[in-house]
């Protein structure tokens, strides 16, 4: 996926990654990103809001989104719940390239209490960035 403003990318985090979400957001403005909540730190149902992300990347409205937790790992599961969506859980940037390249993640799952945000930001440009593999083996 080349950068394009034409290209929506859904974003969502519970509790725990509105912080982190928007500073990828401000660093990575060469992209369109569609903010789906929470905005703020009162406790949220991480679920809810993978459903938001998980559903438009089930039915193809949109080929890739990008949810946040505390570890990531909540989101991952609820996401992989959904038809056709491939949730990796991503906290480096060999995984955020091997997600793509071999696995065609098109849901990318961050930690926001295990992940900088330096380090954070990096990963979605390598994971946005990174094509799948045509290789038999991977397809």
């Amino acid at each position: 996926m080349s950068n394009s403003s034409t290209v929506h990318i859904p974003i969502a985090s519970d509790h725990a990654g509105p912080d982190l979400k928007t500073k990828i957001i401000a660093a990575l403005n060469d992209y369109t990103f569609d903010d789906l909540g929470t905005d703020g730190t009162d406790r949220v149902d991480y679920p809810d809001y993978a459903a938001k992300v998980a559903a438009l990347v089930s039915e193809r409205k949109v080929p890739r989104g990008i949810l946040i937790c505390g570890t990531g790992i909540g989101m991952a599961i609820a996401a992989n719940k959904f038809p056709g969506v491939r949730a990796a859980n991503v906290e480096s940037l060999e995984a955020a390239r091997l997600s793509r390249e071999n696995n065609d993640a098109n849901t990318l799952c961050l930690g926001a209490r295990l992940t900088p945000p330096e380090l954070a930001i990096e990963i979605v440009r390598i994971w946005l960035t990174t094509a799948t593999s045509k290789e038999p083996r991977h397809c």
